[in-house]
């Protein structure tokens, strides 16, 4: 989920493809074709990345990282059974971390990409990186759970993991070719439903309403459901969000006075957000279509 400029946004032309949660564009006149093939056979891959692609990348590792923390401290421990509960809690919370870290950078490369200019492979390296952030990386979060939770059944979380990364492919491949109506996503974004999933196993719930919860947000992120796009104050508010619950998961981690309870009121806080925010938009549109029929109607009859 990233944010886009629309003051600066690019004029669509035929053979533009956009990205899913992006304002990278293709464009496919054969000016800039010709510019850029030149462009490719002149000049290294290093110099060709453009400062957007560099935060692009930032998210694609950090995503990695969270599979590797959640792996090293959570999995392994687990399965050695020389797993140590502060340990888990640390890694677990270092994951989580590095997932908000990555919607940061996914939150600033569209920005950086309006304001600079972009490589022509900014729009397929934000889906794969978004893929691996906000798709493996809590689908794998939710597999671990499966795995090391005593009241969690393994085979049912596999197949919650397995939704939750489908979705999110799913929800790339798909709006990566659905026009959008200015100003709105179609879908729950995956940066937001990434952070919504990892809330709803931290929450710490009974296995049914963590799994349900889940599920539940899978169906969100492929829905037709609107939600609002990051921009101005709203992209402002999220990267504020973002910051405290980076604080809210080191005062757990490090079992802080009224960690535990800071944690879950900031994933609770979270979850209803997931909720509120499409009934805010869909009461919106209702509003406004109930506006339009009562104006064909004054039309009509006078």
């Amino acid at each position: 989920m990233t944010v886009i400029d629309p003051d600066a946004q690019a004029t669509w032309v035929p053979g533009t493809e956009r990205s899913a949660d992006t304002g990278y564009a293709e464009y496919a006149d054969d000016d800039y074709a010709e510019y850029t093939d030149d462009a490719d056979d002149e000049m290294p891959l290093s110099t060709r990345l453009s400062i957007a692609d560099t935060l692009t990348l930032g998210n694609a590792t950090c995503g990695f990282m969270a599979v590797y923390f959640t792996t090293t401290g959570v999995l392994i421990p687990h399965l050695t059974g020389s797993e140590d509960g502060g340990m888990a809690r640390h890694s677990a919370a270092t994951a989580v971390v590095l997932m908000l870290m990555a919607a940061v950078f996914d939150l600033f490369d569209g920005l950086v990409a309006r304001k600079l200019r972009s490589s022509a492979m900014g729009a397929e390296l934000d889906n794969l990186s978004d893929l691996i952030s906000f798709g493996l990386a809590p689908a794998y979060f939710v597999a671990v759970w499966g795995m090391v939770d005593n009241n969690a059944h393994q085979r049912i979380s596999v197949v919650a993991a397995v939704v939750v990364l489908l979705a999110v492919v799913l929800r790339l491949a798909r709006f990566s070719c659905v026009p959008m109506r200015n100003g709105m996503f179609q879908g729950m974004p995956g940066p937001f439903g990434a952070l919504t999933v990892v809330s709803i196993v931290l929450l710490g719930l009974p296995f049914v309403p963590t799994a349900l919860g889940i599920l539940g947000v899978a169906w969100l992120m492929v829905s037709r459901v609107e939600y609002p796009k990051p921009r101005g104050r709203l992209a402002v508010a999220m990267l504020c969000w973002i910051v405290l619950s980076m604080g809210l998961l080191a005062s757990w981690a490090f079992d802080a006075p009224g960690g535990e309870l800071l944690l879950q009121t900031g994933c609770a806080l979270q979850v209803v957000l997931g909720a509120v925010i499409p009934l805010f938009a869909t009461a919106r549109r209702v509003n406004a279509f109930r506006d339009n029929r009562r104006e064909a109607r004054a039309a009509a009859q006078g």
